[in-house]
């Protein structure tokens, strides 16, 4: 769209007389973009600060009439910024992925994002549009949380930690090992930002994880409104206290939040993807409480950690109080090559049929999907009820849905299933951990899976290789020091002994 300044107002097009046409220019044209001053006296929409208040949308994305935002833009409760600008786009950060296309409208060729078109076109003549009046109106209860769990000693420390990051606007690292109970530790934080009329946000690189951590937080704080944002989302156009998102729903986000709590920091695409760590940032508030979550920060983080150059508090034990339960390395010669000739590695198939036989559940972890399928089609002639799933399965929900309520015995994976899934009694495989897939943070990731319930502590985690790598010895060492930690702090009972 198109505009012209007049009198230091922004008009669209579709309200300019028609003697000014001449005047038309794309908004990355102007030096800059006049901002009204509020009419505290103005009678706003409703409905139109609840659809973009801590938001940047696009004028397309907005179901009301140009002139009811024009007259919200002159009265001070809307502002606008540029999409575009010195070939940056202000949406998604991106610098270098840009396309031209010719607009009818404008009559010109123009630039626009290649980057986060999926969200919709950013262009040089594309506005972004922000809420400028005041925040809705929000109750709170007195007594907001009502989860009456008890948290461990460990759990505690990091709850307390996190009250006073909350209250002080600061960032906090929480390095806990899979299965401490992340989720419960941020409840009493959670509580802390509503009670002082903060804005919260949990965002996770993963859908998966948004799904699933939605039923959970709606019902610690059940008088709280509880929005769910991702790909498909109903709540998409909605505004609450606690929004749950992907860190890619948080590119239509702009300064919207007080505390903003990043689980799984570590996790692709997140940490490889700088647009999404521009997003996360450009939807806090400038003054605002950055809370980190993961059990695998990266060397960098953790050498910060070590020097005291990143605040951080570690949680080395699970809130049972059993030890993490260690791997074991396994060699299964050329594997690939058998699986080429549609054999496994005997000692693969013991372990298999072993499970079978007893009737417990688990996971074997492979590097690449096309062994996957070959794999699973040869482990159904032991159990039909044998399934495989991988990022590009369409029926991946379905699978794991069914694994946890014990309908599949034995589920073949790929690493998409590293992380989020949670199922009390299982062992876990990993065929090929030589494979540079696996890397330590992936190893540590898949051995969190076992072990994690107060019923079922202790499991086997093997990982079968063709030669040992640095990968595999550092997971281990990663693994042994947070136990040594936890029963150095007495967060532990004593070590768990699996049967070999």
């Amino acid at each position: 769209m198109r505009f012209i300044i007049e009198k230091s107002t922004l008009i669209p097009e579709p309200l300019v007389d028609k003697h000014d046409n001449n005047n038309l220019k794309r908004i990355s044209d102007f030096d800059s973009i006049p901002r009204q001053t509020s009419n505290p006296s103005f009678e706003f929409s409703p409905e139109l600060q609840a659809t973009l208040y801590g938001k940047q949308l696009l004028l397309e994305e907005l179901l009301f009439p140009i002139e009811v935002i024009h007259r919200h833009y002159q009265k001070g409760y809307i502002f606008y910024r540029k999409g575009i600008e010195n070939l940056t786009c202000l949406r998604c950060g991106n610098t270098q992925l840009f396309g031209a296309f010719p607009c009818a409208r404008c009559k010109q060729t123009f630039t626009y994002c290649r980057k986060c078109i999926n969200m919709g076109r950013v262009s040089e003549c594309t506005p972004l549009v922000s809420w400028g009046g005041p925040a809705p109106e929000v109750e709170i209860p007195t007594a907001p949380l009502v989860w009456k769990g008890k948290l461990s000693d460990g759990q505690q420390v990091a709850s307390s930690e996190l009250i006073k990051a909350v209250k002080s606007d600061s960032q906090l690292l929480i390095w806990a090992v899979c299965g401490a109970g992340k989720t419960e530790i941020l409840f009493e934080g959670m509580e802390t930002a509503l009670l002082l009329g903060k804005r919260v946000c949990i965002t996770t690189p993963r859908t998966d994880v948004v799904i699933e951590l939605a039923p959970r937080i709606k019902a610690a704080f059940p008088g709280v409104e509880v929005i769910a944002l991702y790909g498909g989302s109903e709540d998409r156009m909605k505004t609450a206290p606690i929004t749950l998102a992907t860190t890619h729903q948080l590119l239509r986000f702009y300064r919207a939040f007080d505390m903003v709590i990043i689980d799984e920091v570590d996790a692709f695409p997140y940490s490889v993807e700088p647009m999404l760590q521009h997003a996360v940032n450009q939807a806090r508030k400038e003054i605002s409480s950055t809370i980190y979550l993961t059990a695998t920060p990266n060397q960098q983080w953790q050498k910060e950690v070590t020097s005291g150059k990143r605040k951080a508090v570690t949680i080395p034990a699970r809130y049972h109080r059993h030890s993490l339960p260690v791997p074991r390395l396994v060699w299964c010669g050329n594997w690939e090559k058998r699986v080429k000739k549609q054999k496994l590695p005997e000692n693969v198939v013991q372990w298999i049929k072993y499970h079978l036989s007893i009737g417990k559940q688990a996971f074997l972890f492979v590097p690449k999907i096309d062994y996957l399928e070959q794999i699973v089609d040869m482990l159904q002639k032991y159990d039909s009820r044998i399934e495989g799933v991988h990022a590009e399965d369409s029926n991946r929900k379905e699978k794991v849905a069914k694994f946890r309520k014990g309908e599949i015995p034995i589920l073949v994976t790929t690493t998409i299933l590293e992380r989020g899934v949670t199922v009390p009694n299982i062992d876990v495989a990993v065929l090929g951990a030589e494979d540079a897939i696996f890397t330590e943070s992936a190893l540590v990731q898949i051995s969190g899976r076992v072990g994690r319930s107060t019923e079922y502590p202790s499991g086997e985690i093997l990982f079968f290789h063709y030669g040992r790598t640095r990968e595999m010895l550092k997971a281990i060492k990663h693994i042994e020091a947070m136990n040594k930690e936890a029963l150095k702090r007495g967060l532990i009972e004593k070590p768990i002994l699996v049967e070999k």
